[in-house]
């Protein structure tokens, strides 16, 4: 009864998709650098792998910063087609590879706005690890997490309805605009895994890289307000630098 009332709400506050998601704050801008400060002196001269890279925006972008080779990673052909495309307007197509698989090891990945909807977060690291050279870095950067005012991300009709309003209201509210079946959070087009940052803290925690750093980036306006006590709620971005350990001379 509670969720058939909800999703009445719904209907009336939100007959339309919400904008909140739409990615308007990287228009105009790179997404690449507002994520990951810093990273053309990490990828210059680099074999760099974009873990996750849709439409290949910033598999391009790396390329144009220095990167001597990048290659792009997705389970989505359209995807990959799109970034093909992208890399051959801006002339770096001979640097760039767009594929659904890699097996030889890169000396440095990126994963931006991911951790968020993989799901199987823990594995995915697993796997990025297999990938990096011994000694290479991984930056993951991504957001907003799970308690963040717009954690639901298409669910985010208002702050923190993902967290207010019952799963099954907003689900059958999505489904007017969407037609892939999804009966659960996890299962709409992209994943959508309700990470938290306590979550990821204890994935990398059980992985076997060093953690190097990890940042909470609050959200400009609660700078004042953001501490240990409110990250989950006032974090803005997760950014971490990861490295995979140089063997020892024993191969140890």
């Amino acid at each position: 009864m509670l969720a058939a009332l909800q999703y009445h709400l719904l209907r009336l506050i939100a007959p339309q998709v919400p904008s909140t998601m739409g990615g308007e704050a990287y228009e105009g801008k790179s997404k690449l650098r507002i994520l990951l400060p810093g990273i053309e002196s990490e990828i210059k001269d680099k074999v760099v792998l974009d873990f996750g890279c849709g439409p290949g925006v910033e598999v391009k972008e790396m390329a144009l910063l220095g990167a001597r080779r990048v290659i792009g990673l997705d389970i989505g052909e359209k995807w990959l087609q799109l970034g093909r495309e992208q890399a051959e307007k801006a002339g770096v197509a001979a640097k760039c590879e767009f594929v659904t698989s890699v097996t030889s090891p890169v000396e440095v990945i990126v994963s931006l706005d991911s951790f968020e909807h993989f799901a199987e977060p823990g594995a995915v690291l697993q796997t990025m690890y297999s990938l990096l050279e011994p000694g290479g870095c991984a930056f993951v950067s991504f957001g907003p997490t799970w308690y963040h005012p717009l954690g639901g991300h298409l669910f985010s009709v208002f702050p923190w309805a993902h967290i207010v309003l019952k799963e099954e209201a907003l689900i059958r509210w999505r489904a007017q605009f969407k037609t892939d079946g999804a009966r659960k959070f996890g299962e709409v087009e992209g994943g959508l895994n309700q990470m938290t940052i306590r979550r990821f803290e204890k994935i990398l925690q059980t992985s076997p890289f060093v953690v190097e750093e990890l940042e909470l980036v609050p959200i400009r306006r609660m700078k004042p307000l953001h501490n240990r006590v409110t990250r989950e709620f006032l974090t803005a971005i997760v950014r971490c630098r990861l490295r995979k350990p140089r063997e020892s001379a024993g191969g140890a």
